[in-house]
């Protein structure tokens, strides 16, 4: 079991990890800063200073009294957020959604009772998933309506999964050997008051992209190869003239992939830009991906709530940080990568499976071509996805739409945004095992072996993993197959 230390910065591993169940401690410093944050808050509310959702209502209903009963206050604050819709949100970033927000917690600027965390991490040491509802947040105001499920099913309310069964959320909680979380208002109002979900599905979607775009940097590589291409376009003269940090740095880890290839001399003196301008592309995409490391890296390390405490300065300070537009700008930004690497490894494949342009191979690569048909269903259904994304690359970081009796007048929609950059990111990877599959049959109908040893070890792999397509067969899952074997051997 993994050990994830509160008091240590979050990385996206640790989000990773916590698909499975993991190990969360808080350190003494941790809980004396949680602790201090709670006195702090009652010490407040006994000057009867406002303190928006402690002694008000929410949202546009600010301007009213809330609930007297600080305990029930919790079901103010809960109660009506129970109207998200749509399919549940995937237990990883579920999951992945609660470790951010403890960690946010953790902080010790939200005034909320240590025994919160406490509860979070309990569940995050079982399979204990809440079921959230991928529909019905602008991420505005946090993440509120998936985080409200959340919050209801830690109280045993609402629905939750244990062991990957779907079930109430008391019998879940009870399976999974957690008792039912209390909270009061300030207790429920900082598990819904940021955007947990909007980092965590960004974190993940940035790692699936970055795995997919270091895939196919080294399976352009293999295609150069296999075809016997001049490696000219990797040339460091080349690129560096270019000006472009990120073409620089893709190009470099292209030319050490690639070397050792030797050009047939069959092919032409310019390949076509989806060999000759890769690195270009990938570079292009590289420096955007840096950008979307740093808004994660950011996010990660960021309290979403509202308002924050400070008690050295005898504060609350009211404000915005549950606003998740920098998260929308970069998963916005991320979904525009994702679409441009699919378009570029769909293009490879169509240039693998062609034989007026891939030195004559046979047609979709079949080993009898009418009598077998090869890659031809793998290339269908790679464009079929690269239609799908790039249907959906529409940013949603500017849809804004008022809402919330103009409370919420202006809103990023970044819980939307990361959510399909995460999709996304998914279907890319499919295309990468597409174009991969289709490498390794490319040998056995006639390419040459690679001349580079990266690229061989590469074939190597994918050859000791997936028969040749002789004859045809269902290939779905030799699809993902080899997008695990080029996953595994970036490891």
């Amino acid at each position: 079991m993994n050990d994830i230390d509160l008091a240590a910065s979050l990385r996206i591993a640790d989000l990773l990890a916590a698909r499975e169940p993991i190990r969360v401690t808080a350190a003494d410093a941790v809980r004396e800063r949680v602790a201090a944050g709670r006195v702090f808050l009652t010490k407040v509310l006994g000057d009867d200073r406002a303190v928006y959702g402690s002694t008000t209502g929410f949202g546009a209903l600010v301007g009213y009294a809330g609930r007297a009963d600080l305990r029930d206050q919790a079901d103010n604050t809960l109660a009506h957020l129970g109207a998200g819709h749509g399919p549940d949100i995937d237990p990883a970033v579920a999951r992945a959604t609660l470790l951010v927000r403890a960690w946010s917690l953790a902080r010790g600027a939200s005034g909320v009772s240590p025994h919160v965390i406490d509860a979070l991490a309990d569940a995050l040491g079982t399979t204990f998933v809440p079921a959230m509802p991928r529909y019905g947040s602008v991420g505005a105001s946090g993440d509120l309506i998936p985080l409200g499920a959340a919050a209801q099913a830690l109280r045993g309310r609402g629905h939750a999964y244990v062991g990957g069964e779907r079930l109430p959320a008391a019998e879940a909680l009870r399976r999974a050997g957690l008792e039912p979380l209390p909270l009061d208002g300030r207790d429920a109002l900082a598990l819904v008051n940021g955007t947990s979900l909007t980092t965590a599905a960004a974190a993940l979607a940035l790692a699936e992209t970055r795995t997919a775009h270091r895939a196919v940097q080294r399976l352009t590589c293999l295609l150069a190869d296999l075809l016997g291409s001049d490696p000219q376009f990797l040339d460091a003269r080349l690129l560096g003239a270019y000006g472009h940090p990120g073409v620089a740095a893709v190009g470099a880890a292209m030319r050490g992939f690639a070397e050792g290839l030797t050009p047939s001399g069959q092919r032409p003196l310019q390949e076509p830009y989806s060999l000759r301008c890769s690195p270009q592309l990938l570079g292009a995409a590289e420096d955007a991906l840096r950008y979307v490391d740093g808004v994660v890296a950011a996010d990660l390390g960021a309290v979403s709530d509202n308002p924050l405490f400070f008690p050295g300065d005898d504060a609350v300070v009211h404000g915005g940080n549950f606003f998740g537009q920098p998260a929308a700008f970069a998963a916005d930004l991320l979904s525009m990568v994702v679409a441009q690497v699919a378009n570029l490894a769909e293009r490879q494949l169509d240039l693998l499976v062609d034989p007026h342009r891939n030195t004559g191979l046979p047609p979709m690569l079949a080993a009898g071509p009418g009598q077998q048909h090869g890659l031809q269903g793998v290339q269908l259904a790679s464009t079929a996805l690269v239609a799908e994304i790039r249907r959906d690359a529409m940013p949603a970081s500017m849809q804004s739409l008022p809402t919330n009796l103009h409370n919420q007048d202006v809103v990023p929609l970044g819980t939307q945004a990361a959510l399909r950059a995460l999709d996304q990111a998914r279907l890319l990877r499919i295309i990468v095992g597409s174009l991969a599959l289709g490498l390794r049959q490319a040998v056995h109908v006639g390419a040459r072996t690679p001349t580079a040893p990266a690229c061989a070890e590469l074939l190597d792999a994918l050859a000791a993993a997936i028969p040749p397509i002789d004859p045809d067969r269902p290939l779905e899952d030799d699809v993902r197959r080899a997008a695990d074997v080029v996953e595994e051997l970036e490891r």
